[in-house]
């Protein structure tokens, strides 16, 4: 966890929502200049604040509608810092809660250094980036149509498919696999959405290529030198590091990435673990299955995974090789270097 522990001559705390934001002005000495309710518009924004613009930051707890705000204040000029909302507990704990208080409690926090620091992503990537989390959605939606045919064979009590519905070609006649004409109708409407997302994701994806020539073509290569990651795992990675540099040490990359776990411990016992939610869900589940390919793909890696079974079980097993791969992925992009296989397995 990190704070924001710069002095300034006014803190501004905001409670942030989509048609509404209650602001909160402090003073260096923690006195309450102005705090009032308005509009969340660039307009109203500037104007509250314009006796307050020398030396001013400006805190906001994280939520969906921040971007805007970030980017005005860049161009203004105003400092902004985002804030981490899992560790914002003052705000959200207490006896009453409502838009004012919590406004004042972000500016207290801000002014007493206690305010925990979420990275502001620039908005020259953060498009693509959000583009690929739309994928990654669409997706997921497509592999339920998948499950849902197989399932409803299953619920007729029929005989498998026993092919692969991700390959086109497999689902030629797929329907006819379903005795009641009803039931064969519900298998047509899968197969023409699974149809039409495929031909959605494959535009999709030509274009976010296409992008990420412009933003980072060379670290986009460096991490396709690991065998068994894709196109879109070096995608999903690219987009959600973004630059490997805001991560102080290795350590601080994987627990971003949701890939150690944080033991709880008071008075040298410990409670247990805990801030699982706490990191990139996106890039858990990018390691995750760059740990299975890179497996797959990879003999002397099959062999590391089985010796690990054998001491920590299958599941625990890719989890560690998912972490060595974020580690090595954090040297490869700090040092500008490619994967290397044996070097990995030496450190493995």
């Amino acid at each position: 966890m990190r704070f924001y522990t710069k002095n300034h001559k006014h803190y501004c705390g905001i409670d942030l929502h989509a048609k509404k934001m209650f602001l909160c002005m402090l003073n260096a000495e923690g006195e309450v200049l102005m705090h009032r309710n308005i509009t969340s518009s660039p307009e109203a924004f500037l104007k509250a604040v314009a006796p307050f613009r020398d030396d001013l930051v400006v805190g906001v707890e994280c939520m969906f509608a921040w971007y805007w705000l970030a980017d005005l204040c860049r161009k203004e000029k105003i400092e902004f810092i985002l804030g981490h909302a899992l560790y914002m507990k003052a705000v959200h704990g207490g006896k009453a809660k409502n838009d004012k208080i919590d406004s004042h409690k972000i500016a207290v926090l801000l002014r007493g250094g206690s305010f925990p620091v979420a990275y502001v992503y620039p908005p020259e990537m953060r498009a693509t980036r959000d583009l690929l989390r739309r994928r990654t959605h669409l997706v997921r939606k497509r592999a339920e149509l998948f499950a849902h045919i197989h399932n409803t064979a299953t619920q007729y009590n029929l005989p498998e498919i026993g092919v692969h519905l991700s390959v086109e070609s497999n689902r030629q006649g797929v329907d006819k696999h379903f005795p009641d004409l009803q039931v064969r109708k519900i298998v047509q409407i899968d197969l023409a959405m699974i149809d039409a997302y495929d031909d959605v994701l494959k535009a999709l994806e030509w274009d976010i290529e296409k992008t990420a020539h412009r933003h980072n073509w060379h670290s986009l290569l460096l991490l396709r030198s690991i065998r068994g990651v894709g196109d879109i795992l070096a995608l999903v990675m690219l987009y959600e590091i973004h630059d490997i540099n805001r991560f102080e040490s290795v350590q601080d990359f994987a627990s971003y990435c949701r890939l150690v776990k944080c033991s709880h411990e008071s008075a040298g016992k410990k409670k247990g673990t805990g801030g699982a939610k706490i990191g990139n869900a996106h890039l858990k589940w990018a390691f995750s299955e760059a740990a299975i390919h890179f497996i797959q793909y990879n003999p002397p890696a099959k062999k590391l995974k089985d010796n690990l079974a054998i001491v920590h079980g299958k599941g625990k097993a890719i989890g560690i090789i998912a972490h060595k791969l974020a580690r090595a992925i954090y040297y490869m992009l700090k040092n500008n270097v490619p994967f290397n296989l044996e070097k990995f397995m030496a450190t493995a």
